[in-house]
Protein backbone atom coordinates (compact mmCIF):
# COMPACT_ATOMS: atom_id res chain seq x y z
CA UNK A 1 0.00 0.00 0.00
CA UNK A 2 1.30 3.44 -0.86
CA UNK A 3 1.51 6.35 1.55
CA UNK A 4 -1.19 8.18 -0.42
CA UNK A 5 -3.67 6.28 1.73
CA UNK A 6 -2.16 7.41 5.02
CA UNK A 7 -3.54 10.31 7.03
CA UNK A 8 -1.19 11.76 9.66
CA UNK A 9 -3.13 13.31 12.52
CA UNK A 10 -1.71 16.54 13.95
CA UNK A 11 -2.97 19.96 14.92
CA UNK A 12 -5.26 20.81 11.99
CA UNK A 13 -8.99 21.22 12.62
CA UNK A 14 -10.71 17.92 13.43
CA UNK A 15 -13.02 17.92 10.39
CA UNK A 16 -10.10 18.35 7.98
CA UNK A 17 -9.01 14.81 8.82
CA UNK A 18 -12.51 13.33 8.64
CA UNK A 19 -13.04 15.01 5.26
CA UNK A 20 -9.63 13.77 4.08
CA UNK A 21 -10.51 10.17 4.95
CA UNK A 22 -13.95 10.42 3.34
CA UNK A 23 -12.32 11.83 0.19
CA UNK A 24 -9.82 8.95 0.04
CA UNK A 25 -12.66 6.43 0.04
CA UNK A 26 -15.08 8.31 -2.21
CA UNK A 27 -13.14 10.30 -4.82
CA UNK A 28 -9.85 8.36 -4.82
CA UNK A 29 -11.64 5.01 -4.46
CA UNK A 30 -9.18 3.76 -1.84
CA UNK A 31 -9.86 0.28 -0.42
CA UNK A 32 -7.99 1.06 2.81
CA UNK A 33 -6.90 4.19 4.64
CA UNK A 34 -4.43 4.21 7.53
CA UNK A 35 -4.89 6.86 10.21
CA UNK A 36 -1.52 7.49 11.89
CA UNK A 37 -0.71 9.50 14.99
CA UNK A 38 1.84 9.79 17.74
CA UNK A 39 1.96 11.08 21.29
CA UNK A 40 -0.80 13.43 22.32
CA UNK A 41 -2.59 13.07 18.96
CA UNK A 42 -3.40 9.37 19.49
CA UNK A 43 -6.76 9.99 21.15
CA UNK A 44 -7.60 12.42 18.34
CA UNK A 45 -6.84 9.74 15.73
CA UNK A 46 -9.21 7.38 17.55
CA UNK A 47 -11.96 10.03 17.62
CA UNK A 48 -11.46 10.83 13.93
CA UNK A 49 -11.66 7.14 13.00
CA UNK A 50 -14.82 6.66 15.07
CA UNK A 51 -16.58 9.72 13.65
CA UNK A 52 -15.68 8.62 10.12
CA UNK A 53 -16.85 5.01 10.50
CA UNK A 54 -19.93 5.63 12.68
CA UNK A 55 -21.29 8.84 11.21
CA UNK A 56 -19.93 9.77 7.78
CA UNK A 57 -19.30 6.38 6.20
CA UNK A 58 -21.64 4.32 8.40
CA UNK A 59 -21.99 0.72 7.12
CA UNK A 60 -19.44 1.44 4.37
CA UNK A 61 -16.12 1.50 6.22
CA UNK A 62 -14.90 -0.34 9.30
CA UNK A 63 -11.79 -0.57 11.45
CA UNK A 64 -9.90 -3.75 10.54
CA UNK A 65 -6.69 -3.23 12.45
CA UNK A 66 -4.99 -1.22 15.15
CA UNK A 67 -1.24 -1.28 15.62
CA UNK A 68 0.52 0.37 18.50
CA UNK A 69 4.22 0.99 18.80
CA UNK A 70 6.71 3.51 20.10
CA UNK A 71 9.44 5.47 18.38
CA UNK A 72 12.65 6.78 19.82
CA UNK A 73 14.21 9.99 18.64
CA UNK A 74 16.30 12.87 19.90
CA UNK A 75 14.44 15.99 20.97
CA UNK A 76 15.65 19.56 20.48
CA UNK A 77 17.83 19.34 23.60
CA UNK A 78 19.48 16.18 22.25
CA UNK A 79 17.84 13.88 24.80
CA UNK A 80 16.50 10.47 23.76
CA UNK A 81 12.73 10.58 23.86
CA UNK A 82 10.25 7.77 23.40
CA UNK A 83 6.85 8.55 21.90
CA UNK A 84 3.89 6.19 21.44
CA UNK A 85 2.43 5.69 17.96
CA UNK A 86 -0.80 4.24 16.60
CA UNK A 87 -1.96 3.16 13.16
CA UNK A 88 -5.66 2.55 12.65
CA UNK A 89 -6.53 0.75 9.41
CA UNK A 90 -9.93 1.51 7.93
CA UNK A 91 -11.30 -0.69 5.14
CA UNK A 92 -14.16 -0.28 2.70
CA UNK A 93 -16.76 -3.03 3.19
Amino acid sequence: MSNDNSIFVGGKPFMNYVTGIVMQFTTKDAKEVIVKARGKFISRAVDISEVTTKRFLKDQVKVIGIEIDSEEFKNNEGKDVRVSTIEITLKKE
